[in-house]
């Protein structure tokens, strides 16, 4: 190989890698969001219902968001957080600098955005040289909703969990039929729960009828005998003070979880108000427990990212 090519694409390297420490240093007060995206967080998310085979494409490079296997290993904008990422990334640079073709990435697709299966320094040296797509071999994974290349972690879970709102409210009408309550939730896949609920709760009240109870009855049963009644409880309780940053939704699906749990494992019988009482005083957090868990994080932090400093660790590790 030419020593000018080889030497230009070390150069191309070196400034790759700085630029990702510049935004390293830059997104100091918020780490997360320049991260990748994992695949496998996706898919936990979103839940994708299908899969299908699309055949070699032209990708944008800009809609290429995170990475199966590597998403450690690149930042957000697939900038090469590491040196020893050197020795492979400069030999696809060389050959993208004397017009040497490489074989085509191998990428997911899901919500409008990619992921890389195979290829992730194909990408890198892509995007640091401008350019605007990549050959790939597209794998689609079914999704109703659409992604947006700039997307963290945490606005991927609101997206969805407002997809879900929307979804649940248009199937049960609950925002018609109650319209003096929010049902907000701050995780995925609580929407399908309630709805779970209320099947059960109309499953046990059709026990006792020969004709079957309409949807909208058995909700509202569901409402007055059982959700009002234990999110009574969780204000009573003084619940929300002790899980900051959760919802009395949030805490209806755990109490009815933990409170089951108890009666299975213990037997007997096990009032709401103690059940209540129990999952407090197991899970919450009071404010001397929130201050030392928040310094101990923040140390927790500024260790790991020392250790990544020196190159002891890499980023992601330990997550």
């Amino acid at each position: 190989m030419n020593p000018f090519t080889k030497a230009s694409a070390n150069d191309n390297f070196s400034r790759a890698l700085a630029r990702e420490k510049m935004q390293k240093i830059l997104n100091l007060p918020n780490p997360h969001r320049n991260s990748m995206l994992s695949l496998r967080e996706v898919r936990e998310i979103l839940r994708p219902s299908s899969e299908s085979y699309r055949g070699i494409q032209a990708v944008p490079v800009s809609r290429i968001v995170g990475s199966e296997g590597r998403y450690a290993d690149f930042n957000k904008q697939f900038l090469p957080r590491h040196e020893y990422l050197r020795s492979r990334w400069t030999r696809i640079d060389e050959a993208h600098l004397t017009d040497i073709p490489l074989p085509a990435i191998r990428v997911y697709e899901i919500g409008g955005v990619y992921f890389v299966r195979d290829g992730n320094h194909r990408v890198s040296v892509a995007r640091s040289q401008g350019g605007l797509s990549i050959d790939a071999e597209v794998v689609s994974l079914g999704s109703e909703i659409t992604l947006d290349p700039g997307m963290t972690r945490n606005d991927l879970k609101s997206s969805v969990i407002e997809y879900e709102k929307r979804q649940f409210y248009q199937t049960t009408r609950f925002g018609r039929i109650f319209p003096e309550y929010d049902l907000v939730f701050t995780a995925t896949g609580r929407y399908d729960e309630v709805l779970r609920h209320i099947y059960e709760h109309k499953y046990y009240i059709n026990m006792n009828y020969q004709e079957e109870i309409l949807f909208e009855d058995a909700m509202k049963s569901w409402y007055d005998n059982v959700f009002a009644p234990i999110t009574r409880v969780v204000r009573e309780q003084k619940l929300p003070g002790r899980f900051p940053g959760r919802t009395e939704a949030d805490l209806y699906v755990w109490l009815v979880k933990h409170w089951d749990e108890l009666k299975k494992s213990h037997g007997g019988e096990f009032s709401l108000s103690e059940a209540a009482e129990d999952f407090s005083g197991q899970f919450g957090k009071g404010l001397r427990k929130r201050i030392g868990e928040a310094i101990a994080r923040r140390r927790a932090a500024r260790a790991k990212q020392r250790r990544i400093a020196r190159g002891e660790l890499r980023e992601g590790d330990l997550d």
